[in-house]
């Protein structure tokens, strides 16, 4: 699938780093570093506009890496691209460790996965079927 990419960056474009990669690291775009202190977020810029054919769009995730090492994620993972947008790609981090963090120019920040997307027609029910697990929430089938 071919996808329109612009990319107003000093980095390279977006690749996949293995022949099974799912996702493409993106990169911080900024013109001096910025710093995460424990608990807060900031929006990153990428310098990265795209082109998405329609019933497509592209999750912005976190990389599992710098979430285990450094307490670093995406805020509202997975972040959606809409096929229909065309503005730059920014990530929003948060910083859950309890220490300062350095985000640098050039640093892989995030990855982005492109998935297909399934329109629905709503169809109105006068009453849901029967389950198993019926109405039970968070926690009702158990931890083993």
């Amino acid at each position: 699938m071919k996808v329109g990419l612009i990319n107003k960056s000093s980095h390279p474009n977006p690749i996949y780093k293995t022949a099974g990669s799912a996702g493409m690291d993106i990169r911080a775009n900024i013109p001096k570093s910025l710093f995460i202190a424990c608990g807060d977020r900031v929006t990153v810029p990428t310098g990265i506009f795209v082109e998405i054919p329609e019933n497509f769009e592209i999750q912005v995730r976190p990389r599992s890496g710098l979430a285990a090492k450094s307490g670093i994620t995406v805020l509202n993972t997975p972040g959606t691209i809409d096929s229909d947008y065309r503005g730059e790609i920014k990530v929003i981090l948060i910083n859950h460790s309890s220490d300062l963090f350095e985000i640098k120019d050039g640093d892989r920040i995030a990855q982005i996965v492109v998935s297909r997307v399934e329109k629905i027609n709503w169809q109105d029910i006068a009453k849901s079927t029967i389950t198993e697990r019926g109405v039970g929430g968070f926690g009702s089938t158990g931890t083993k």
